[in-house]
């Protein structure tokens, strides 16, 4: 099992794995201004203000390259149907995932009443988010219009409009916590009309019919391929599991599939995401009954949960699984995506210092979880997506996002800068041993969510960016 000082240790020789800069004139490599797809005054104001606080200017230029890559790079912003309208896609994928983007424009919800231009941008997001819904509840990923895409052979219900219709329950969490989170940080609800509380009621009708109570439910996928996480087995529903309150996901937030349908961290975001429709739907809105419905989905999810979501592991005591099947079979591991086990506090799941979580902390974050890799170049959580030995920055992101000692995070912060390859963004994942070996050069998720973490950590820790 490894220790805070091994992880420690291995964060300073990914330090110094690559050439001291301490004499480089770093300058951005953010696009001209006459090519960024949005700008906001109230983001490079925000940019402007960190960079003054941050000590190391390797740091400081990754910061200003990812925290704006959203907005430089991906949002196509007009209006429909005399609505804002925001398409943001993911970055080398011309296509919109329902998480990616929720997660993508997260960080600037905060500078939203400073900045009527980019609250409206949002408002966009959040609406094009509700569109998509209504299009397809079960598909992960839109075009932005009905052009087809190249997984239109897909075994499952395809429509011109969807890039993939891979069924994940945190697809339509994402969705929620934005539509929650813009309305908490501006005060607006316009955006709850009646377009979108139809949104809403779906999201509640496929929660429920993945519930899988009384049969398999409408939804099934296969694809012709030779990789068997790109498919369901079972006909294309997955295998089987027993009704026990959960929701079946068909896929993780990797978009790879299920071994066991029950995935843990989705469901507890479930129950979050039930939790966040029902105060809108109380406070902003005036439906006390769908808002009963949702917390009364929410308390069959947590029953679930409480009965088939944790088991004893021989190193760690009582932990979360990742997956179950309500049979009693459960699948220990963790994966550098979110929802994660790992992510769990940031996703308002759990309190960091959660005796549960933190036992589960520790098993993720040991040679116990599959997905754990370390290496010359550092260490971190990945998963099969990108296959083995690879890292995921998303996953040492939400480590440091995930704790409160600053040792840790200071770790976390030397691994991100050693592996970023030379070019001042986030990757998908890079091979332990050698950050150049990466996939995904333009992935705006992990860029943004960079950005967050040196705000998170210039708010919580004030010195902590003075020092490094």
């Amino acid at each position: 099992m490894r220790t805070r000082r091994a992880f420690l240790q291995s964060a300073v020789l990914a330090a110094s794995a690559l050439p001291a800069r301490a004499t480089k004139t770093y300058a951005t490599s953010r696009p001209p201004l006459a090519d960024r797809k949005f700008t906001s005054d109230a983001v490079e104001a925000k940019i402007q203000a960190a960079k003054k606080r941050i000590a190391d200017p390797e740091l400081a230029w990754m910061f200003e390259n990812c925290f704006p890559n959203t907005l430089d790079t991906t949002v196509r912003t007009g209006e429909l149907d005399g609505k804002p309208d925001s398409f943001v896609i993911t970055g080398d994928i011309d296509a919109m995932w329902l998480r990616d983007s929720a997660a993508q424009v997260w960080p600037y919800l905060s500078l939203a009443k400073d900045d009527a231009r980019l609250k409206t941008m949002l408002a966009g997001v959040v609406n094009r988010q509700a569109r998509s819904v209504r299009i397809d509840p079960y598909a992960n990923a839109f075009n932005f219009g009905a052009t087809g895409s190249e997984w239109s052979g897909d075994h499952t219900r395809m429509k011109a409009e969807l890039h993939e219709r891979k069924w994940e329950i945190d697809s339509l969490c994402y969705t929620v916590r934005l539509a929650h989170g813009y309305w908490k940080a501006t005060g607006d609800t316009s955006c709850f009309d009646p377009a979108w509380q139809q949104s809403a009621a779906l999201i509640l009708k496929t929660f429920r019919e993945q519930q899988r109570k009384h049969d398999r439910g409408p939804y099934s996928f296969q694809r012709t391929t030779a990789n068997p996480s790109d498919s369901l087995p079972q006909g294309g529903y997955g295998n089987p599991a027993r009704p026990c309150g959960m929701i079946h996901s068909a896929f993780r937030p990797s978009d790879d599939a299920c071994i066991f349908p029950f995935l843990i961290p989705s469901n507890l975001f479930a129950v979050v995401s039930l939790e966040q429709l029902a105060e809108i739907h109380t406070s902003a809105l005036s439906g006390p009954a769908f808002a009963a419905a949702c917390r009364e989905l929410a308390d069959e999810v947590r029953q679930g949960i409480a009965k088939w979501a944790t088991g004893s592991h021989g190193r760690h005591g009582e932990i979360y699984a990742f997956e179950a099947d309500g049979y009693g079979n459960r699948l220990f591991m963790d994966d550098g995506n979110a929802p994660s086990l790992l992510s769990l506090p940031y996703l308002g799941c759990c309190a960091i210092d959660d005796p549960l979580y933190q036992r589960t902390r520790a098993f993720v974050l040991s040679d116990d979880n599959p997905y754990f890799y370390r290496g010359t170049a550092g260490e971190g959580l990945g998963g099969p997506h990108s296959g083995l030995d690879m890292i995921w920055p998303l996953g040492i992101i939400t480590r440091a996002l995930t704790t409160r000692d600053e040792k840790e995070i200071a770790a976390c912060l030397s691994i991100l800068k050693a592996t970023h390859a030379g070019t001042g963004f986030m990757h998908e994942s890079f091979f332990r041993n050698d950050p150049a070996r990466f996939t995904r050069k333009w992935f705006a998720w992990a860029n943004t969510l960079f950005g967050e973490l040196i705000l998170q950590v210039l708010d919580v820790h004030p010195a902590l960016l003075s020092k490094i």
